[in-house]
């Protein structure tokens, strides 16, 4: 018989003493969150045994002259004079308020204020856009690559190149067959890539058959390693009209060349209005009208948005029986980037030459027309029947509401545009919101702020959750606010654009 103790039953030994963990109901992953930690998301952590929301809650306040400061709940230090909360010079943004998941709860937080005499109400939620995405307007003549093609992030593809507009190369990216739709990788990556890029930060986009491109919002773009100084001052037509009279003194002949439509100042109804007489060019691509010209070339990162390098190579030959001798002809692209000067030598064929001072000027004039190349990022959700059942028990009413004007939408206090239509479907541009407004859940999703601000007669008529407005002086004692400061003009809410008050 062994002389080694038996051991206890399980049941009976003695067990270290572990923090409890709570469980997270903010979002679908339902994390399990040991005491001192946060879940997946980053957003909401245990804090002794209770759920916080750890992102301070961010006020717009017209008042703070710097960068704003971190201080309790509505005391930055001035005595309260009885307002309720969102007054005037006040407003709550649903930047850090937390969520309504799952979506039988009333919103965050339902603020009572006083408008122009008018008793308002503003419901603050940060919604779960798993339907979602950005629109990415990139300032350049360059070529990204074609219409259609995919864009990836970490090799993953998030999204695509879709229509150029005037001036811009555009992307779309996200959506909900990218985020939810894919492989778990594509759906994270795509969720990465959005909550870079609507917060402000630099992402590198590849596109197939194309380029590789960093953009960031409110910054150039890098494509291939090359950052980009200006958007065109227009087609090669408008460059044209806009540029003639001050061409037509010291020049010939001017071909403005742009992937789009290239401009012939001689054939241009500009040239003709300045009795500028033919000089028999003969231009290669398709005529549409006179001095007008598509597809000179293939696009690229030449030229005008174009794959060439020699601007000679769009011109088919001179006309003999117009051309002469020393006919004098600038090549300019549409930013002003690329530009020669020739004189037409006895064989009518163009040799360089020195640019005479006037023509450089009126080059330099070109390139100061246009305006610097930036990156625009703009955040387009839907807000679904879940998040508007933290607004109002029937959810429809609020949509109706919004279509009447009755409610005005923002988006971290910056103005949205709504689209037309069913639902409540809105836009918003990243850089007039508070930074780091978005956050995001593992689901994959995008957590974003929206604010629906109202007459308060209007909310109870909508079905509102009446029981959960608060005022100043049931929330006057929480933490976690962060007040920033607004540019004028750009107030949340306007009571008198609605004729609130009258």
């Amino acid at each position: 018989m062994s002389d080694t103790p038996t051991p206890p039953p399980v049941a009976d030994r003695p067990r270290r003493d572990q923090p409890a963990k709570i469980r997270c109901d903010a979002c679908p992953v339902l994390c399990y969150i040991a005491e001192g930690r946060a879940g997946a998301c980053d957003r909401y952590a245990n804090i002794e045994g209770v759920l916080t929301r750890v992102d301070p809650l961010v006020i717009l306040d017209r008042t703070v002259e710097s960068g704003g400061e971190v201080v309790s709940f509505l005391d930055d230090g001035r005595d309260w004079d009885g307002e309720i909360v969102n007054t005037p010079a006040r407003f709550v943004t649903a930047v850090g308020a937390g969520t309504t998941y799952p979506d039988y709860k009333p919103a965050p937080f339902i603020v009572s204020s006083r408008m122009n005499g008018v008793d308002m109400v503003t419901v603050v939620t940060e919604g779960i856009f798993s339907y979602c995405g950005v629109k990415l307007k990139i300032d350049t003549d360059r070529h990204l690559g074609p219409e259609t093609a995919p864009v990836r992030y970490q090799g993953e593809m998030v999204g695509h190149v879709t229509t150029g507009e005037y001036g811009s190369q555009m992307m779309s990216l996200g959506g909900v067959h990218h985020l939810t739709g894919g492989s778990k990788k594509e759906g994270r990556a795509t969720c990465e890539a959005l909550l870079h890029l609507c917060n402000r930060q630099a992402v590198e986009l590849a596109v197939d058959g194309g380029v590789s491109i960093v953009v960031e919002a409110g910054m150039a773009p890098v494509i291939d390693g090359t950052r980009e100084e200006r958007m065109r001052v227009g087609c090669g037509s408008a460059a044209i009209g806009m540029f003639a009279q001050q061409w037509f003194r010291h020049l010939d002949e001017v071909v403005v060349v742009d992937d789009h439509i290239t401009g012939v100042l001689s054939e241009h109804q500009a040239g003709k209005l300045l009795d500028v007489p033919p000089t028999g060019i003969r231009i290669r691509g398709h005529k549409s009208t006179p001095g007008r010209y598509f597809r000179v070339a293939e696009p690229g990162q030449g030229w005008g948005g174009t794959n060439i390098t020699d601007p000679l190579s769009i011109i088919d030959r001179f006309d003999p029986r117009v051309a002469r001798p020393g006919l004098r002809m600038l090549m300019v692209s549409t930013t002003g980037d690329h530009a020669a000067y020739f004189v037409l030598d006895d064989d009518l064929r163009p040799q360089p030459a020195e640019m005479p001072d006037p023509v450089a000027a009126s080059v330099a004039r070109v390139q100061e027309n246009c305006e610097p190349a930036l990156c625009s990022v703009v955040f387009i959700g839907g807000a679904g029947g879940s998040l508007r059942a933290g607004v109002t028990e029937n959810p429809v009413k609020l949509t109706r509401s919004v279509r009447e004007t009755l409610t005005h939408v923002t988006s971290g206090g910056a103005e949205v545009y709504i689209w037309p239509g069913g639902g409540i479907t809105y836009m918003v541009d990243v850089l007039v919101m508070p930074e780091n407004s978005f956050g995001y859940v593992p689901t994959p999703a995008l957590v974003a702020p929206i604010e629906f601000t109202m007459r308060l007669s209007d909310y109870e008529v909508l079905g509102g959750h009446m029981g959960s407005v608060r005022r100043l002086e049931e929330i006057a004692g929480a933490d976690r606010q962060l007040s920033r400061s607004t540019e004028p003009g750009r107030w949340p809410v306007l009571p008198h654009r609605f004729g609130w008050g009258r």
